[in-house]
């Protein structure tokens, strides 16, 4: 595909061929003669010829890839190459060029990209708006299919494990989704023609040298619609079946699977007397039996289940599995020359063995077989003739009745599936799906490569004129010449193979109707006709190979096996035979010849040529469609993702037709860009025209003709450039910027040295300065420190001097001190001890007397005491003797008693004497124990001077020896200490390791920490959560009690129906219709309460029985209440101090009319078909926010003012409570009452069924009304959100009049694009407010409305490229700063929450528009910048983001992979992944939240309109008023 010449420099970036790789990028260095060199991306150097070299854009490399191939600057292999590449490695699978998707495997689940969010993002999206998606073009066949009435089709093409059954069953999978289902089938059409695969893959699937499982036939899957635009039916056609692979193939090929299988399947194979495969003829022509990661055996309980499937019975399937073996056993019969000449017999037992067993499967005649087999039958006018046939031709019989019973088959099993699926004959569009096998180029090429790559040149024709059309499209469109554009063509390979009459199909049927040719002679006939033919050549080393120039590439085929295979007889005694067979199955195979058949007993038929009819006809069927082109693209041969070999993906390029179309483009205009792109990238080129006096057509004229370019061409709204001239304009482009590159080096050179100048002669200046400073300092501190030095030294002396004398002074004065007081002491110590022995003398003579003296003292008292004792025990004897006496007696006591008083006293004189003379002896011992201690005491003294004296000397001689025992420690410790230091050092090592270990643990420990406190922190989120979730458990759980309750009673009043009556049907006057509906109780009567019916039979039996009990007058006051409600409810009543008259009017009219109290009533059923009736035919605009006012006004009354069974229907609501007390209904025991209950200022009435039943209809139709205006709300900013997506295209300034850097001008405030949002929720906030809506329901409905911007804006910014850039993310975030300052307008009661509403979108563009991105990393990025997006979400934006203001790259490389490792880690563990988001259909409030969020209402202050006051039946309110 080479690319006219561009002009290459030194530096010019440059994409050079390489062995392995098939292109590198490269960047040339210089030249050498006619060759570049080049340096590659791993720094290779080579040399190339420039014809070798494509043109790169280096600012390409830095996006990942553009979704569209004519979209890239230079449209060439190489750049498609590795565009995709770029692309898949960010898990973008799929790429336009122009209108052809092409699909790569990624090998893995990515079911973000196929889930129903996805498919509804692309229903109804313009082709090419969103990222290229197998939904955009299934979309693209269906809208076109629509609109214009006309069939679609789908071609999928490429090599097999490609990924084409895949994108085949996406397709459908859309088509089902977007068309549904006319019948109640339980399986979508989907479903069933999946469901046949495996039955198709056995019969047709074989092993190649390229795939274990490749289809060896052509599907065509026909989806018919009906005229609605639904599915209606299915139709399966196979085309080309490869039938000579039945009887021929291979090494290392194998058979159809479905042969395998059955030799595998255990019991059937023995019934049908199988083996191994390697002992049959039609399969041991290879060694390949088994196939890697397959087994046989389960494989054939699949084909089985699929027969199960798709409806065929037992009988069918065991009659399909014995054809199966007598096609294996026809294999193996063998001939030998016969008797005759030209004859031919079975050659042994063996060959004998496997015809009885081909007969008795095939349930016929064995001599009838052989006979088929071995003879022919001619007729002629004389009669029939019955011809031998040689062994050869009994061969070529033999494989010929296996061909056609095998073909067969695979057609009545297609058939099958058709009538499982279900076809719709009165369909008239459909949309075709084609799966057919791609380009075959293998090492040996045969008749089979022959044909396949004939059909692949059939469809490559259509494709190229689908693409020079698609092409004429685009010129035509934009309004430009295009008449001189050659259209590449591949007709002359066409003319080649199947022009008549000689053609090379041709030549080989008439090679083939000859018995004695050979592929010799068909070789040798085929070079004498096109010798001259540019697309034949004959192979370098053989005389029989051929070698054609396909549109992919040249392919060398082997002429040896062409005849044989080509060969096709339909034999009439074959058909005969078998149509006679015992089996039904088979029979049915082979329906009977028509007469004319039978005159010939073999007809010649060439597979070459059924194959070209075959083909023709799916090629008819083709150009009567609107095709669609997918090319699946395998990546690399070990299914493995993110693996991309870059030499098998061009092949597939190739062979799938892409770089064909890429020719075709570039025989054209490859290179269109729009005019603000353009001018964006060239605009410098001319900066003289860039003063914004000119448009962007013109502007674009005018650099293209500044540079001398011909030839291109200006569209309505891009330029279209001739190959090439993009590589000028580069060129052009790329030297102004080196010039201006090297200016701006000049100047900043410039400045630098003249900085680095002034710096040094500062430093220099200030250098002398410091250094003169410093000497003069210096000098200053010498003569100072001399001074000193004299000072100090003349101090010093007097100082040494002085303490030499006061030393010497001193030491005298010690000696003297020292000598006086030692005389001193001794004196003092002698005379002390004189004094001290003679008071020890003194004191030991006066205790000699003193023991003395008491000694004596004591014995006299003693010898007193004996003595008195003796003269009282004589007195004793005389008193005992006068004791006679009484008054003798008295007077002894007398005496007595005066004697012991006296003893007493004396006694105790006596102890006091004796106890002060103890203590006086006391005393006196004490002073001598003092005496004597402090005698001791000076002795001890005197002995311990004489000890110290000889302590001092021991001392002395003991730290002479402890000095000589501490040198010797010391010499120990010295040696020690040299232990210590290599330890110290060794301990040092281990404390370096130990810190690094240390620091490695404290970052650890506080990562830890960093996640347990997010831990901690998502804990109490959920926590949070968890409390909600409890909180709204239990209000649902009360809510649901209520309902029970309720429903309670209505099953009650239910299951009481009488059976007995007969009620009739409901008239068509209104009269008829209601008379009768409210049956009120009379003062007079007693009440009467029966059981309710069900609402549609209330106006029926009331009408029957106001027919019998009420009179006329009554039936036409309560039609005249009728008509009075239908005016109120039709008519606009207006609001009074904010409240809704018709609500408030409404509510009283039924209170005033008890209708509350009845059991049997249809007014509550006229009110809601009345209030819906108005909502379909009234202007949406007004009458939605009129009744949802009025709606649920009524409800918060019947809400708070009615109560069922004795129970309030609310609870007298304290602080903090929110709940509703239960419910409970055992039957209606009391009639209508009013009871007393004045909180709220009316009285709460009793409800009874209709009532109940009445709530709940208006609590519907407020949800309702809701879900209208959201919707209607919703629809109305759909378009508007469109526009403001994407930045308008604004007008070019002069370049130096704007900033192109990031600290330059702001961007521009919105356009009208967003001043329309703001005009439109200006008008909605109006609408809502004019009409009274209670601020509950505004603030949820802007909510949601804001919720609805977030998600539009936050899909559409994920699916499309082109809004993922800087100044697109700048014009969106201008625009949410307008609605923020909108919702601060609005106030906290009106727009609540709807600021956060718009995190996702705030987030995202909030990413888009920071300078930085490469720097973040992911953590910064999921925390600080982006915390409410998933990693999928991020992911994606930064793959799509491109900088088109400042050239700015996306998230480093790092951030990628990492992300691309979680996104498919999360592929496998999530169910549902998508990065889009879900919109909340769900109503956002209850009946209790309207109860509590809505201020109460007084019904009874209100005004009557004029056009009601004129009925009677309101004058109870004119009174009340």
């Amino acid at each position: 595909m080479p690319e006219p010449k561009m002009s290459l420099r030194q530096g010019s970036k440059v994409w050079a061929e390489d062995r392995d790789l098939a292109w590198v990028a490269a960047e040339v260095l210089g030249f050498s003669g006619k060759r570049f060199q080049v340096v590659t991306a791993s720094g290779k150097k080579v040399l190339a010829f420039p014809e070798k070299l494509f043109p790169r854009d280096g600012d390409e490399e830095d996006h990942g890839g553009v979704d569209d191939m004519t979209k890239l600057t230079y449209l060439n292999e190489a750049g498609v190459l590795y565009n995709l590449r770029r692309r898949y490695a960010l898990n973008d699978i799929y790429t336009y060029t122009g209108s052809i998707l092409i699909a790569v495997n990624p090998f893995t689940k990515l079911p973000h990209l196929y889930n129903i969010h996805m498919m509804e993002q692309y229903k109804g999206a313009p082709f090419g708006e969103l990222s290229p998606h197998v939904f955009a073009v299934a979309d693209a066949s269906y809208r076109a299919m629509m609109n214009d009435g006309q069939s679609q089709s789908i071609l999928v093409s490429g090599e097999s494990g490609a990924g084409k059954t895949e994108t085949t069953k996406l397709i459908m999978q859309y088509l089902t989704y977007v068309g549904g289902r006319a019948a109640g089938d339980d399986r979508t059409v989907e479903q069933q023609v999946l469901e046949s695969n495996p039955l198709l893959e056995a019969f047709g699937n074989a092993r190649t040298i390229r795939n274990d499982n490749s289809s060896r036939f052509g599907k065509f899957v026909e989806i018919q619609f009906d005229a609605s635009g639904r599915i209606s039916g299915a139709a399966i056609r196979t085309y080309l079946l490869e039938r000579s692979r039945v009887v021929q193939i291979t090494d290392p090929e194998r058979n159809y699977h479905c042969f395998y299988q059955l030799c595998a399947s255990g019991r059937d194979a023995e019934k049908y007397k199988l083996d191994h495969p390697s002992h049959f003829h039609y399969l041991n022509q290879s060694r390949t039996y088994e196939l890697d990661g397959v087994s046989s055996v389960e494989e054939y309980m699949k084909t089985r289940r699929a027969m199960d499937i798709v409806g065929i019975s037992e009988e069918d399937q065991e009659a399909i599995f014995r054809t199966l073996a007598a096609i294996l056993h026809l294999g193996n019969i063998e001939f030998s020359p016969g008797k005759e000449h030209d004859s031919s017999v079975i050659k042994d037992q063996k060959s004998s063995f496997h015809m009885q067993m081909a007969a008795n499967l095939l349930r016929c005649d064995e001599k009838l077989l052989l006979a088929t087999l071995c003879t022919r039958s001619i007729q002629t006018r004389e009669g029939i003739i019955v011809k031998a046939l040689d062994c050869n031709a009994a061969v070529a019989s033999r494989d010929a009745l296996a061909k056609t019973v095998y073909a067969r088959l695979f057609d009545w099993l297609v058939d099958k599936i058709n009538r499982s699926v279900g076809q719709d004959l009165n369909s008239r569009v459909q949309i075709g799906v084609l799966d057919i096998y791609g380009f075959e180029c293998f090492k040996d090429n045969s008749f089979e490569q022959f044909c396949i790559n004939f059909a692949n040149e059939k469809l490559q024709q259509h494709f190229n004129e689908h693409v020079f059309k698609m092409e004429q499209e685009e010129y035509s469109k934009e309004e430009i010449n295009w008449s001189y554009i050659e259209f590449i063509d591949n007709q002359d390979v066409l003319d080649l193979i199947e022009k008549k009459p000689i053609g090379m199909v041709a030549l080989l049927d008439e090679a083939c109707m000859f018995p004695k040719s050979t592929h010799e002679t068909f070789s040798t006939k085929l070079f004498q006709n096109f010798r001259a033919h540019p697309r034949l050549e004959k192979a370098k080393f053989s005389e029989t190979d051929f070698t054609i120039a396909h549109y992919a590439g040249k392919v060398t085929y082997h002429t040896d096996t062409f005849l044989e295979k080509n060969r096709d007889y339909v034999v009439v005694e074959h058909c005969n035979l078998l149509s006679s067979s015992k089996c039904p199955f088979v029979a049915g195979l082979f329906p009977s010849l028509p007469v004319e058949s039978l005159r010939s007993s073999y007809k010649f038929s060439s597979v070459a040529t059924r194959f070209k009819q075959q083909l023709q006809a799916l090629m008819e069927t083709l150009k009567s469609t609107e095709p669609h082109y997918i090319r699946c693209v395998k990546p690399n041969s070990l299914n493995r993702p993110q693996k991309f070999e870059n030499l098998s993906i061009l092949h597939q390029l190739r062979c799938g037709g892409v770089l064909e179309a890429v020719r075709i483009s570039l025989a054209g205009y490859p290179t269109r860009r729009t005019y603000s792109e353009f001018i964006d990238r060239f605009g410098l080129l001319a900066p003289e025209l860039m003063d914004g006096s000119y448009n962007e057509k013109a502007m674009t004229e005018k650099i293209l003709q500044k540079l001398k370019l011909e030839n291109f061409q200006l569209g309505r709204t891009k330029v279209f450039l001739r190959a090439g001239q993009i590589g000028i304009l580069d060129s052009r482009r790329a030297e102004i910027l080196d010039n201006a590159s090297k200016c701006i080096q000049h100047r900043f050179q410039t400045f630098i040295a003249r900085r680095d100048f002034i710096s040094t002669r500062a430093a220099a200046s200030a250098l002398q300065a410091y250094c003169r400073g410093c000497l003069a300092r210096k000098a200053y501190a010498a003569k100072r420190e001399a001074a000193a030095a004299i000072s100090i030294q003349k101090y010093v002396r007097k100082w040494l001097l002085r303490c030499a004398y006061m030393k010497l002074c001193s030491a005298a004065i010690i000696i003297q001190s020292n000598i006086r007081g030692f005389s001193i002491r001794q004196r003092f110590l002698h005379a002390k001890k004189h004094k001290a022995a003679t008071l020890i003398q003194a004191r030991w003579k006066m205790r000699k007397v003193r023991l003395a003296f008491r000694h004596r003292q004591t014995s006299i008292i003693a010898i007193q005491c004996r003595w008195r004792q003796k003269l009282a025990k004589r007195e004793l004897r005389k008193l005992k003797q006068e004791a006679n006496e009484t008054g003798a007696l008295r007077l002894a006591k007398s005496k007595l008693e005066k004697q012991l008083e006296d003893l007493t006293w004396r006694l105790q004189l006596e102890k006091r004497l004796r106890v002060s003379h103890e203590e006086s002896k006391l005393v006196e011992v004490s002073k001598f124990k003092k005496a004597l201690e402090s005698s001791k005491l000076e002795l001890d003294a005197a002995k311990s001077a004489t000890i110290n004296e000889c302590n001092k000397n021991a001392v002395l001689q003991n730290q002479l020896e402890l000095s000589v025992k501490e040198k010797s420690a010391l010499e120990r410790e010295l040696t020690g200490m040299a232990e210590l230091r290599k330890e110290n050092a060794f301990f040092k090592s281990s404390l370096d390791t130990l810190q690094k270990k240390n620091l490695a643990l404290e970052l650890e420990l506080v990562k830890a920490q960093k996640d347990g406190s997010d831990s901690v922190e998502k804990l109490r989120e959920i926590e949070l959560m968890c409390s909600q979730l409890q909180q709204n458990v239990k209000s649902l759980e009360e809510k649901l009690s209520v309902l029970e309750d309720e429903n309670h009673v209505l099953r009650q009043k239910a299951l009481t129906v009488s059976p007995k009556h007969n009620y009739p049907g409901f008239a068509k006057s209104l009269s008829e219709k209601y008379s009768g509906a409210l049956v009120l109780p009379q003062t007079d009567q007693k009440p009467v309460f029966e059981s309710p019916t069900p609402t549609k039979l209330i106006a029926s039996f009331a009408h029957g029985f106001s027919e019998s009990r009420q009179s006329k007058l009554t039936v036409e006051r309560h039609q005249v209440n009728f008509e009075f409600l239908s005016s109120c409810i039709k008519e606009d009543s207006g609001f009074k101090d904010g409240k809704p008259l018709a609500a408030c009017i409404i509510y009283k009219c039924l209170l005033h009319w008890h209708a509350f109290e009845s059991e049997r009533t249809a007014i509550f059923n006229f009110i809601i078909e009345g209030i819906n009736d108005v909502l379909k035919a009234g202007d949406e605009k007004v009458t939605l926010p009129y009744w949802l006012s009025n709606a649920s006004a009524l409800l918060c009354l019947l809400q708070r003012n009615l109560r069922s069974n004795d129970f309030l229907t609310t609870t007298q609501r304290s602080a903090g409570s929110s709940g509703l007390i239960s419910r409970v209904g055992h039957g209606l025991k009391s009639p209508f009452k009013y009871i007393g209950g004045f909180d709220d200022g009316f009285s709460h009435v009793e409800a009874r069924y209709p009532a109940i039943l009445f709530k709940q209809q208006l609590t519907a139709c407020v949800e309702k009304i809701f879900g209208l205006i959201r919707d209607n709300l919703k629809k109305e900013l759909s378009p508007l959100l469109s526009l403001c997506i994407q930045a308008p295209k604004a007008a070019r300034v002069h370049a130096g009049k704007s900033s192109r850097s990031p600290g330059g001008v702001p961007q521009q405030p919105p356009t009208s694009q967003w001043d329309n949002i703001i005009k439109f929720l200006d008008s909605l906030m109006s609408q809502l407010r004019g009409n009274h809506v209670p601020s509950f329901f505004i603030r949820k409905l802007i909510t949601q409305v804001f919720s609805f911007i977030n998600i539009s804006l936050f899909n559409s910014l994920l699916l499309r490229r082109e809004c993922c850039t800087f100044s697109n993310g700048e014009y969106v975030k201008s625009g949410l700063a307008e609605l923020e300052k909108w919702i601060v307008s609005a106030t906290q009661e009106f727009a609540g929450t709807s600021w956060h509403e718009l995190n996702y979108i705030r987030q995202a563009v909030g990413f888009l528009v920071i300078h930085q991105k490469r720097k973040k990393s992911l953590d910064e990025i999921r925390q600080d910048l982006c915390p409410a997006l998933t990693v999928r979400q991020i992911y994606r934006i930064s793959t799509m983001y491109w900088d088109d203001k400042y050239g700015t790259q996306s998230v480093s490389n790092e951030v990628v992979a990492q992300m691309r490792e979680i996104v498919s880690k999360d592929n496998q563990n999530l169910t549902s992944n998508s990065f889009l988001l879900d919109d909340d259909l769900s109503i956002p409030f209850s009946t209790e939240d309207i109860d509590i969020a809505i201020p109460a209402i007084d019904p009874s202050d209100i005004e009557l309109p004029a056009f009601l006051s004129e009925y009677p039946c309101a004058q109870f309110l004119l009174q009340h008023h």
